[in-house]
């Protein structure tokens, strides 16, 4: 038995979504998202007592380096003569907000 949505609530959640929705797209939606929370219903009558939590199940550990400040040996005069435009000692960019 599959529990469906009205076609009001989907087309509700659809308008949260910002989603424009056909009749015949509202109808498949009513279907589909009913199996889901169905699904979800089952999910939720299984027992995890004696499952562990984990986070993450592959082993692999973080393999990124710590951060750590290095001196550069290009002065700045030299990396800002590289620049497209320089203003005041820093490079120059185009504005990106009003």
């Amino acid at each position: 038995m599959m529990a469906k949505l009205s076609t009001d609530e989907v087309r509700r959640i659809a308008n949260l979504a910002r989603l424009g929705l056909s009749d015949d797209e509202l109808g498949a939606m009513s279907t589909q998202l009913g199996a889901i929370l169905e699904f979800v219903d089952v999910l939720q009558t299984t027992d995890t007592t004696d499952v562990e939590v984990t986070s993450q199940v592959t082993g692999l550990i973080d393999v990124l380096r710590p951060d750590e400040v290095r001196p550069c040996e290009i002065s700045r005069n030299d990396l800002l003569a590289n620049a497209p435009a320089v203003e005041k000692g820093f490079v120059k960019v185009k504005r990106i907000l009003e």
